[in-house]
C-alpha cells in the first residue's frame, strides 16, 4: 500500500513539472519577438533611417507603405537597403509601397532609409508603416502545417522548437561577439601599457640627456 501511495504521490510531482515546463516553453514562445512594425515621418528633406544588428545566414522580409489621410494627394517614396559593408541590398524610386527579402551574409547592422520625393507631398511630412520581420518571424507556419500534416500540439511544439532554436544562435551570436570584443580590449590594454612604458622611457632618456648637457654647459662656463 506505503509503495502504491509513493509511486502516486511521484506521478503527480512529475505531471506538475511537465506542466509547469509546458507552461515556461510557451509563455516564452508567446513573449518572443517575431517582427516588429514601424512608423515612420519621413520629412520634407532629409532622410529617416531604421537599421537592426542581425547576425550571419538570417532570412530578413519587409515590406512599406505610405499612410496618407489627404486622398487628394498621392506622394511617393524612395527606399534603398544596405548592409554592413555597404552593399545594395535593395533600391526603390517613386512608389507607394514595396518589399524587399534577403538572407544576411555577414554580421552587423543593416540599414533601410526611406526618402520623399520632391513635389509628390506637399511639402508635408510623409508617413509610412515599416513591418520588420527576422528569422523565425519569416516563416509560413501555415503552409508548413499544411505540407508536414501538422495540427495542434504539434504545430506548436514545432513553434517553440523554432524558438528556442532562435534563442540558442542568438546566444552563440552574442557570446562570439563577447569574445572577439575582450580580444580587442585585451590587445588595446596591451597597447596602452606598450606605449605608456615607451613614453616612461623616452621621459627618463630625455631627461638623463638634459641633465648631462646642462652639466656641460655650466662646466664649459665654469659655473660649477
Amino acid at each position: 500500500m506505503n509503495t502504491i501511495v509513493k509511486f502516486e504521490n511521484t506521478t503527480k510531482k512529475m505531471s506538475a513539472k511537465m506542466r509547469h515546463g509546458l507552461t515556461t516553453a510557451i509563455l516564452l514562445f508567446i513573449l518572443l519577438p517575431y517582427g516588429e512594425a514601424i512608423w515612420l515621418d519621413v520629412p520634407t528633406t532629409g532622410t529617416k533611417c531604421v537599421s537592426e544588428e542581425i547576425q550571419s545566414n538570417i532570412v530578413v522580409l519587409a515590406d512599406y507603405i505610405i499612410i496618407s489621410e489627404d486622398h487628394s494627394l498621392k506622394p511617393t517614396i524612395s527606399a534603398k537597403v544596405t548592409s554592413p559593408y555597404g552593399n545594395n541590398l535593395h533600391h526603390s524610386e517613386n512608389v507607394t509601397h514595396g518589399e524587399f527579402a534577403f538572407t544576411t551574409k555577414e554580421s552587423g547592422n543593416y540599414i533601410a532609409c526611406f526618402w520623399a520625393d520632391a513635389k509628390s507631398h506637399g511639402n508635408k511630412d510623409v508617413s509610412i508603416n515599416v513591418e520588420w520581420k527576422t528569422g523565425i518571424a519569416t516563416k509560413d507556419w501555415a503552409s508548413i502545417a499544411k505540407r508536414e500534416k501538422l495540427e495542434g500540439v504539434e504545430l506548436e511544439i514545432r513553434k517553440l522548437e523554432g524558438a528556442v532554436e532562435a534563442i540558442h544562435e542568438n546566444l552563440i551570436y552574442l557570446r562570439n561577439k563577447e569574445a572577439d570584443m575582450r580580444t580587442v580590449s585585451e590587445k588595446t590594454n596591451s597597447r596602452v601599457a606598450w606605449c605608456s612604458m615607451m613614453s616612461l622611457g623616452i621621459c627618463i632618456v630625455v631627461s638623463g640627456l638634459q641633465v648631462a648637457y646642462l652639466k656641460h654647459y655650466f662646466e664649459k662656463k665654469k659655473l660649477i
